[in-house]
């Protein structure tokens, strides 16, 4: 069986992992989206390169923030687990899902429960058409 310390010490390292791994999605998430707005504004000019690099930005963040909010949650279940903990570990949550939302919202142009959703016909037609409709 494993001692408490040493169950204590694993879970930090799979916390410190969980946040690493965030902030690695969230820094080569962002360079890559400017890398490849670069190759679009080359190719389709500004406008094109911006809503890539928004997208691709947001879409960044967006996993960055889940894999921090993994972190949290393992942290506060396994290493931390007083209630002061437990409420801030509450308060993260709701900001970074209202982040996480906002951000949904601002890449899809719409609530969520307002999207249509896919038909047999959006499979066949290229992915901006498809975008453009649901403007």
């Amino acid at each position: 069986m494993i001692s408490d310390d040493r169950f204590d010490h694993l879970m930090e390292l799979v916390v410190h992992g969980f946040e690493i791994a965030g902030v690695v999605v969230l820094v080569v998430g962002a360079l890559g989206a400017f890398a490849h707005a670069a190759v679009i504004a080359r190719r389709s000019g500004p406008s094109a390169a911006y809503e890539t690099a928004r997208r691709s930005v947001g879409r960044a963040i967006l996993l960055g923030l889940e894999l921090l909010i993994i972190a949290d949650i393992v942290l506060t279940i396994t290493v931390d687990p007083t209630l002061d903990s437990a409420l801030a570990l509450g308060l993260i949550v709701v900001v970074r899902t209202f982040l996480s939302f906002s951000l949904e919202v601002e890449l899809e142009g719409t609530l969520p429960w307002r999207r249509r959703p896919p038909s047999p016909d959006d499979a066949a037609q290229p992915q901006s058409a498809t975008a453009s409709r649901r403007r």
